[in-house]
């Protein structure tokens, strides 16, 4: 019992550690969207999220809706844009220093 309990925590803290610290991104163009409506993030309502990578992170820094009407026909709960961001991923966000939207392409 002891000896699992001990490989459980060093698990828990091997996990958590990997979470919390990652490199800084620096401008890099990625997906951007709504993470609920787009992206299937679990959420209370619709929210900017990033894919780096091809995983999805909730953005701290920028709301969704400084960045446009969200449910307009661009709007990023109806469509997948491009920004190019810069920041850190820290405890599974995406902590945004910039944050620049990139024109459709069409």
């Amino acid at each position: 019992m002891k000896n699992l309990l001990s490989i459980a925590f060093f698990f828990t803290v091997f996990l958590s550690n990997a979470q919390v610290k990652k490199e800084p991104i620096k401008s890099q163009i990625v997906e951007v969207s709504c993470g609920e409506c787009q992206f299937g993030l679990e959420g209370k309502g619709c929210d900017l999220a990033v894919r780096i990578d091809g995983k999805s992170y909730f953005v701290d820094g920028t709301k969704i809706d400084d960045h446009g009407d969200a449910h307009a026909k661009d709007g990023f709960c109806e469509a997948i844009r491009k920004a190019e961001v810069t920041g850190k991923i820290v405890t599974n966000r995406f902590q945004v220093t910039s944050f620049t939207l990139l024109p459709e392409q069409k």
